[in-house]
Protein backbone atom coordinates (compact mmCIF):
# COMPACT_ATOMS: atom_id res chain seq x y z
CA UNK A 1 0.00 0.00 0.00
CA UNK A 2 2.82 2.13 0.94
CA UNK A 3 5.51 2.02 -1.50
CA UNK A 4 8.96 3.18 -0.14
CA UNK A 5 9.93 3.29 -3.57
CA UNK A 6 7.59 5.87 -5.47
CA UNK A 7 8.47 8.94 -6.30
CA UNK A 8 5.70 10.35 -4.58
CA UNK A 9 6.97 11.20 -1.28
CA UNK A 10 5.45 8.98 1.92
CA UNK A 11 3.65 12.00 3.64
CA UNK A 12 1.75 12.70 0.10
CA UNK A 13 0.83 8.82 0.25
CA UNK A 14 -0.38 8.96 3.45
CA UNK A 15 -2.33 11.99 2.63
CA UNK A 16 -3.85 10.10 -0.66
CA UNK A 17 -4.48 7.32 1.34
CA UNK A 18 -6.38 8.85 4.61
CA UNK A 19 -3.47 7.71 7.11
CA UNK A 20 -2.13 9.10 10.02
CA UNK A 21 1.25 9.79 8.68
CA UNK A 22 3.03 8.41 12.19
CA UNK A 23 1.92 4.56 11.49
CA UNK A 24 3.94 4.95 8.11
CA UNK A 25 6.76 4.31 10.35
CA UNK A 26 4.73 1.96 12.79
CA UNK A 27 5.69 -2.09 12.37
CA UNK A 28 2.12 -4.03 13.17
CA UNK A 29 2.13 -6.91 15.40
CA UNK A 30 0.60 -9.47 13.78
CA UNK A 31 -2.49 -11.23 15.67
CA UNK A 32 -3.50 -14.89 15.06
CA UNK A 33 -6.36 -15.22 13.33
CA UNK A 34 -8.49 -16.68 16.16
CA UNK A 35 -7.28 -13.97 18.46
CA UNK A 36 -8.45 -11.62 15.48
CA UNK A 37 -11.47 -13.22 15.48
CA UNK A 38 -12.31 -12.98 19.12
CA UNK A 39 -11.77 -9.48 19.36
CA UNK A 40 -14.27 -8.89 16.76
CA UNK A 41 -17.32 -10.87 18.66
CA UNK A 42 -16.15 -9.02 21.55
CA UNK A 43 -16.48 -6.04 20.55
CA UNK A 44 -20.02 -6.91 19.08
CA UNK A 45 -20.54 -8.12 22.68
CA UNK A 46 -19.38 -5.14 24.49
CA UNK A 47 -21.52 -3.03 22.16
CA UNK A 48 -24.40 -4.70 22.82
CA UNK A 49 -23.31 -5.50 26.86
CA UNK A 50 -21.15 -2.77 27.85
CA UNK A 51 -21.81 -3.88 31.30
CA UNK A 52 -20.42 -7.39 30.55
CA UNK A 53 -16.70 -7.74 32.05
CA UNK A 54 -14.24 -10.96 31.08
CA UNK A 55 -16.39 -13.70 32.68
CA UNK A 56 -19.59 -12.76 31.25
CA UNK A 57 -17.80 -12.28 27.93
CA UNK A 58 -15.82 -15.54 28.42
CA UNK A 59 -19.33 -16.88 29.06
CA UNK A 60 -21.04 -15.79 25.63
CA UNK A 61 -18.09 -16.57 23.84
CA UNK A 62 -18.06 -20.27 24.96
CA UNK A 63 -21.89 -20.37 24.41
CA UNK A 64 -20.61 -19.44 20.88
CA UNK A 65 -18.78 -22.97 20.91
CA UNK A 66 -14.81 -20.99 21.45
CA UNK A 67 -12.91 -22.99 24.43
CA UNK A 68 -11.39 -19.87 25.60
CA UNK A 69 -9.96 -19.00 29.03
CA UNK A 70 -11.11 -15.73 31.10
CA UNK A 71 -7.21 -14.81 30.85
CA UNK A 72 -7.20 -14.51 27.89
CA UNK A 73 -10.31 -12.81 27.29
CA UNK A 74 -9.09 -10.26 29.41
CA UNK A 75 -6.01 -9.84 28.11
CA UNK A 76 -7.54 -9.15 24.53
CA UNK A 77 -10.04 -6.71 26.44
CA UNK A 78 -7.14 -4.64 27.37
CA UNK A 79 -5.60 -4.52 23.67
CA UNK A 80 -8.53 -3.06 22.86
CA UNK A 81 -9.21 -1.35 25.71
CA UNK A 82 -12.72 -2.54 26.45
CA UNK A 83 -13.73 -2.12 30.28
CA UNK A 84 -16.76 -3.41 31.67
CA UNK A 85 -19.46 -0.70 32.73
CA UNK A 86 -18.63 1.40 29.67
CA UNK A 87 -20.55 1.41 26.70
CA UNK A 88 -17.82 1.84 24.39
CA UNK A 89 -13.94 0.81 24.55
CA UNK A 90 -11.80 2.90 26.58
CA UNK A 91 -9.31 3.38 24.31
CA UNK A 92 -8.12 6.88 24.44
CA UNK A 93 -6.61 6.52 28.29
CA UNK A 94 -6.19 9.07 30.42
CA UNK A 95 -2.85 10.62 31.25
CA UNK A 96 -2.21 11.85 34.48
CA UNK A 97 0.12 14.25 33.77
CA UNK A 98 -2.21 16.38 31.34
CA UNK A 99 -4.58 18.96 32.01
CA UNK A 100 -8.38 17.90 32.14
CA UNK A 101 -10.96 20.12 31.52
CA UNK A 102 -14.22 20.70 33.51
CA UNK A 103 -17.39 19.61 31.92
CA UNK A 104 -19.31 22.45 30.21
CA UNK A 105 -22.30 21.12 28.64
CA UNK A 106 -24.35 20.46 31.89
CA UNK A 107 -27.77 22.41 31.70
CA UNK A 108 -26.79 23.17 28.34
CA UNK A 109 -29.10 24.21 25.78
CA UNK A 110 -27.69 22.61 22.51
CA UNK A 111 -29.80 23.94 19.77
CA UNK A 112 -27.59 25.37 16.65
CA UNK A 113 -24.72 24.04 14.54
CA UNK A 114 -21.05 24.74 15.61
CA UNK A 115 -22.30 25.24 18.97
CA UNK A 116 -20.78 22.07 20.14
CA UNK A 117 -18.44 19.11 18.86
CA UNK A 118 -17.63 16.28 19.97
CA UNK A 119 -14.86 13.40 19.39
CA UNK A 120 -14.39 9.98 20.17
CA UNK A 121 -12.22 7.02 19.02
CA UNK A 122 -13.50 3.72 18.46
CA UNK A 123 -11.71 0.19 17.68
CA UNK A 124 -12.42 -1.14 14.38
CA UNK A 125 -12.21 -4.79 13.19
CA UNK A 126 -10.66 -5.76 9.93
CA UNK A 127 -10.10 -9.34 8.61
CA UNK A 128 -6.46 -9.66 9.31
CA UNK A 129 -6.43 -7.21 11.94
CA UNK A 130 -7.53 -4.16 13.35
CA UNK A 131 -7.41 -0.38 13.21
CA UNK A 132 -8.39 3.16 15.18
CA UNK A 133 -11.33 5.76 14.07
CA UNK A 134 -11.55 9.22 15.33
CA UNK A 135 -14.24 11.29 14.14
CA UNK A 136 -15.37 14.78 15.01
CA UNK A 137 -19.43 15.08 15.11
CA UNK A 138 -21.82 18.77 15.42
CA UNK A 139 -23.66 18.21 18.35
CA UNK A 140 -27.19 19.60 16.99
CA UNK A 141 -27.26 18.15 13.42
CA UNK A 142 -25.27 15.02 14.08
CA UNK A 143 -23.03 15.49 11.13
CA UNK A 144 -19.72 14.00 11.08
CA UNK A 145 -17.46 16.86 9.92
CA UNK A 146 -13.89 14.73 9.36
CA UNK A 147 -12.74 11.47 10.88
CA UNK A 148 -9.18 9.64 10.17
CA UNK A 149 -7.90 5.87 10.46
CA UNK A 150 -4.98 4.99 12.19
CA UNK A 151 -3.25 1.47 13.44
CA UNK A 152 -1.44 3.48 16.48
CA UNK A 153 -3.51 5.34 18.88
CA UNK A 154 -1.54 8.36 18.86
CA UNK A 155 -2.13 11.60 18.88
CA UNK A 156 -1.61 12.72 15.60
CA UNK A 157 -4.46 11.34 13.69
CA UNK A 158 -6.52 13.08 16.08
CA UNK A 159 -5.12 16.36 15.44
CA UNK A 160 -5.12 15.79 11.53
CA UNK A 161 -8.78 15.21 12.08
CA UNK A 162 -9.62 18.42 14.17
CA UNK A 163 -7.72 20.92 11.71
CA UNK A 164 -9.58 19.20 8.84
CA UNK A 165 -12.67 20.03 10.31
CA UNK A 166 -11.24 23.68 11.54
CA UNK A 167 -10.67 24.58 7.84
CA UNK A 168 -13.72 23.15 6.04
CA UNK A 169 -16.41 24.15 9.47
CA UNK A 170 -15.00 26.94 10.90
CA UNK A 171 -14.83 26.50 14.86
CA UNK A 172 -17.35 25.42 17.57
CA UNK A 173 -17.78 27.22 20.41
CA UNK A 174 -16.91 24.56 22.69
CA UNK A 175 -15.26 20.95 21.99
CA UNK A 176 -16.70 18.08 23.92
CA UNK A 177 -14.49 14.99 24.44
CA UNK A 178 -13.40 12.10 26.98
CA UNK A 179 -10.15 12.44 29.14
CA UNK A 180 -7.90 10.10 26.88
CA UNK A 181 -4.54 11.20 26.69
CA UNK A 182 -4.89 11.98 22.71
CA UNK A 183 -7.62 15.09 23.63
CA UNK A 184 -5.85 16.36 26.91
CA UNK A 185 -2.50 16.13 24.55
CA UNK A 186 -0.85 19.80 24.58
CA UNK A 187 -0.95 19.09 21.01
CA UNK A 188 -4.44 18.55 20.49
CA UNK A 189 -5.73 21.03 23.16
CA UNK A 190 -3.10 24.04 22.30
CA UNK A 191 -4.78 23.41 18.95
CA UNK A 192 -8.20 24.69 20.12
CA UNK A 193 -7.25 27.15 22.76
CA UNK A 194 -4.88 29.14 20.26
CA UNK A 195 -8.62 29.29 18.42
CA UNK A 196 -10.41 30.65 21.14
CA UNK A 197 -12.55 27.06 21.44
CA UNK A 198 -13.92 26.13 25.11
CA UNK A 199 -13.09 22.52 25.79
CA UNK A 200 -15.29 20.03 27.79
CA UNK A 201 -14.27 16.85 29.07
CA UNK A 202 -16.69 14.55 30.17
CA UNK A 203 -16.06 13.15 33.51
CA UNK A 204 -14.21 9.56 33.79
CA UNK A 205 -16.05 6.48 32.44
CA UNK A 206 -19.26 8.67 31.75
CA UNK A 207 -20.37 7.65 28.05
CA UNK A 208 -23.41 9.67 28.36
CA UNK A 209 -21.74 12.97 28.53
CA UNK A 210 -20.76 11.99 24.92
CA UNK A 211 -23.94 9.73 23.78
CA UNK A 212 -24.69 11.31 20.56
CA UNK A 213 -21.02 9.74 18.95
CA UNK A 214 -21.70 7.05 21.12
CA UNK A 215 -24.59 6.58 18.68
CA UNK A 216 -22.49 7.13 16.02
CA UNK A 217 -20.69 3.96 16.81
CA UNK A 218 -23.56 1.80 17.08
CA UNK A 219 -24.45 3.11 13.39
CA UNK A 220 -20.89 2.44 11.78
CA UNK A 221 -20.64 -0.59 13.39
CA UNK A 222 -24.43 -1.95 12.66
CA UNK A 223 -24.40 -0.76 9.29
CA UNK A 224 -21.24 -1.01 7.70
CA UNK A 225 -18.23 -2.27 9.64
CA UNK A 226 -19.86 -5.80 10.88
CA UNK A 227 -21.21 -6.04 7.69
CA UNK A 228 -17.52 -5.86 6.09
CA UNK A 229 -14.32 -7.66 6.78
CA UNK A 230 -11.96 -5.03 5.53
CA UNK A 231 -8.64 -6.66 4.14
CA UNK A 232 -6.53 -3.37 4.98
CA UNK A 233 -7.07 -0.28 6.52
CA UNK A 234 -7.12 1.12 3.01
CA UNK A 235 -9.92 -0.85 1.89
CA UNK A 236 -11.28 0.23 5.54
CA UNK A 237 -10.92 3.70 4.67
CA UNK A 238 -13.09 3.40 0.61
CA UNK A 239 -16.07 1.76 3.11
CA UNK A 240 -15.81 4.08 5.88
CA UNK A 241 -16.21 6.93 3.33
CA UNK A 242 -18.49 5.85 1.23
CA UNK A 243 -20.65 4.94 4.61
CA UNK A 244 -20.04 8.26 6.47
CA UNK A 245 -20.99 10.24 2.39
CA UNK A 246 -24.52 8.21 3.22
CA UNK A 247 -24.66 8.91 6.87
CA UNK A 248 -24.24 12.58 6.55
CA UNK A 249 -25.95 13.30 3.00
CA UNK A 250 -28.78 10.13 3.12
CA UNK A 251 -29.58 8.61 6.41
CA UNK A 252 -32.99 10.45 8.12
CA UNK A 253 -32.80 10.45 12.10
CA UNK A 254 -35.93 10.44 13.42
CA UNK A 255 -34.44 12.85 16.24
CA UNK A 256 -33.84 15.06 13.47
CA UNK A 257 -37.42 14.97 12.03
CA UNK A 258 -37.15 12.51 9.63
CA UNK A 259 -33.89 15.19 8.01
CA UNK A 260 -30.16 14.38 7.25
CA UNK A 261 -27.34 15.42 9.26
CA UNK A 262 -26.32 17.41 6.62
CA UNK A 263 -29.59 18.79 5.94
CA UNK A 264 -30.27 20.11 9.48
CA UNK A 265 -26.19 21.38 9.86
CA UNK A 266 -26.61 23.68 6.82
CA UNK A 267 -30.37 24.80 7.52
CA UNK A 268 -28.32 26.16 10.84
CA UNK A 269 -26.18 28.23 9.18
CA UNK A 270 -25.40 31.58 7.87
CA UNK A 271 -26.29 32.11 4.39
CA UNK A 272 -22.59 32.87 3.19
CA UNK A 273 -21.19 29.07 4.70
CA UNK A 274 -24.04 27.50 2.99
CA UNK A 275 -23.16 28.92 -0.09
CA UNK A 276 -19.02 28.37 0.27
Amino acid sequence: MIDGEHELPLTRQSEILGLSRSSLYYKAVLESERDIELMRHIDEIHLKYPFYGSRRIRDELCGMGYKVGREHVRTLMKKMGIEALYRKPRLSKANSDHKVYPYLLRGLEISRANQVWAADITYIPMAKGFCYLVAIMDWTSRRVLSWRLSNTLDTMFCTEALEEALVKFGNPEIFNTDQGSQFTSEEFTEILISQGISISMDGRGRWMDNVFIERLWRSVKYEEVYLKAYDSVREARQGLKTYFEFYNHKRRHQSLDRRTPNVVYCSMLPQKWVAA
